[in-house]
């Protein structure tokens, strides 16, 4: 399919404007010298583009992309992503909601709901992140529900947030077909210190394989050689009769909770988190899966991080087991969340970090991860949630999809999928495209969100960070309205 040859030009040089230009009014009315360095820059993209044959969504009409979005809405959301892109205010910002004194006040609280909180979450309650999954299904998106709690310490919570994941899938069960699934996350199933013990354990299984593991239940692959299994030094204790019931008490949690989401026909995203309990998490996953993914149905789908080194050989181990259980490998692909975590504890431990030397590493593995994934996704051997804020990632995603004859919107082997809050001009683009699009929809009380919020202010912070783009597109789109305002053709 000769893709590359339908580019239209003047989406490229938007794209690269958008790039190349560091305000809206130079990108809206560049000309002269601006124009001729525009125009280098498109000549660039274009021949990058034409060598990936990929197609680059639309992005230059940006009357079009926003259509349907208020002024007020957009100017807020650029005025969030602009107080996020300056580094020092991010750095206090975080700093404070790390403070108990501050983000245990009710003055602090009442900050970050009014700021952060409001930019990036759905509301307090299942019924106000309905509302959004609504608000997006009139505008032709979907909501993932995640209601907002991890790191749980002991059964008596685990126990308290699986009814509230049940009560998740309730409410999602309640909307329009098709527009919601649920995210949860097994640091809220299980206790924390426990996922760390059986994360040891199958490390040191990895690289001792006579080594019995009573508990485990089945041996779908969840580390390889290329794992860090160096964070496990030496040979960890077993679990003991208390901690196996604790476990087994966590696997049957997840399994009602699978259970319910089959019962709706509602896809269940298990996200994933960092290297210390990744492990365990994995081995939860892929039980719900085994339990509940035959049939080529996709229910619980696991979470790959491309950042991590061992990503591809972990998907490509994963997708052999799943053809062999004769299972849907159902996926979610991030790029991953906790590189400031996994850089702490590799320098804790004076081990090399588990993730990549270089952020081009990374942006490779994503997209060979997601071509790989497309490929079984087109045999109907898997389904793919790409979760990404990265322009190019997305656009190649979309033109190999394309390019398959995958990824219509009724097509459930394939959607996209961003935060809410973030990438928003990636969403609008790919839903104008034809693409599934879903936008992960976080809620729950300010206090239990709080880790969530600084994670998404450290991804945002700088001018360079991932909100730079959007930036750019927000600007492009309010001058255009306040000049037509002013022409008096709004």
């Amino acid at each position: 399919m000769a893709i590359a040859s339908r580019i239209q030009k003047r989406v490229l040089a938007s794209f690269a404007a958008a790039a190349a230009a560091k305000l809206p009014e130079a990108a809206v009315a560049a000309a002269g010298g601006a124009a001729e360095a525009v125009e280098e820059v498109a000549s660039s993209v274009q021949e990058q583009v034409q060598a990936q044959g990929a197609q680059v969504l639309e992005f230059g009409d940006t009357e079009r992309l926003f259509a349907g979005e208020r002024s007020t809405s957009l100017v807020r959301t650029l005025a969030v992503l602009q107080a996020l892109s300056v580094g020092p205010l991010v750095d206090v910002a975080t700093a404070a909601l790390r403070s108990p004194a501050v983000a245990g006040s009710a003055a602090g609280r009442a900050a970050a709901r009014a700021t952060a909180y409001q930019h990036f979450c759905a509301g307090e309650t299942a019924e106000e992140a309905a509302a959004a999954v609504r608000r997006l299904w009139r505008g032709g998106m979907g909501g993932i529900l995640d209601y907002g709690i991890e790191d749980a310490e002991d059964g008596p919570a685990c126990d308290r947030n699986a009814a509230g994941f049940l009560a998740a899938i309730d409410v999602a069960a309640a909307l329009p077909p098709g527009s919601a699934s649920v995210c949860i996350k097994i640091t809220a199933l299980c206790p924390v210190a426990l996922l760390e013990k059986a994360s040891d354990l199958l490390r040191w299984q990895q690289k001792h394989p006579a080594t019995k593991l009573p508990w485990k239940v089945h041996g779908f692959p969840v580390l390889c050689v290329s794992s860090p299994l160096y964070l496990t030094a030496a040979e960890p204790p077993a679990l003991e009769a208390e901690e196996e019931r604790e476990l087994e008490m966590a696997h049957g949690r997840l399994l009602a909770i699978g259970e319910r989401c089959a019962e709706y026909d509602i896809p269940l995203l298990v996200d994933a988190e960092y290297a210390t309990v990744q492990p365990a998490i994995d081995y939860f996953t892929f039980a719900g899966a085994l339990a509940f993914n035959g049939g080529g149905r996709p229910i619980v789908h696991g979470t790959v991080q491309a950042y991590l080194r061992d990503a591809r050989d972990r998907l490509e181990a994963m997708a052999r087991a799943a053809q062999g259980e004769r299972v849907c490998l159902a996926l979610k692909l991030v790029r991953g969340a906790y590189l400031a975590r996994e850089a702490r504890l590799a320098a804790s431990l004076g081990v090399p970090s588990p993730v990549h030397r270089s952020i081009q590493d990374t942006h490779d593995c994503y997209n060979g991860c997601a071509a790989f994934l497309l490929d079984r996704v087109r045999r109907g051997a898997a389904a793919v949630t790409l979760a990404t804020h990265n322009v190019e990632s997305g656009q190649l995603a979309a033109a190999r999809a394309l390019e398959l004859g995958i990824g219509g919107g009724g097509d459930r082997g394939l959607q996209f999928a961003q935060l809410m809050g973030m990438a928003d001009g990636l969403s609008l683009g790919l839903r104008n495209a034809g693409f599934q699009v879903s936008k992960y929809l976080p809620y729950g009380p300010v206090e239990q969100i709080i880790p969530y919020l600084i994670r998404r202010a450290e991804e945002n912070r700088g001018l360079l960070s991932s909100s730079s783009f959007d930036r750019q597109l927000l600007r492009k789109e309010l001058v255009r309205r306040f000049k037509a305002a002013m022409l008096g053709r709004e």
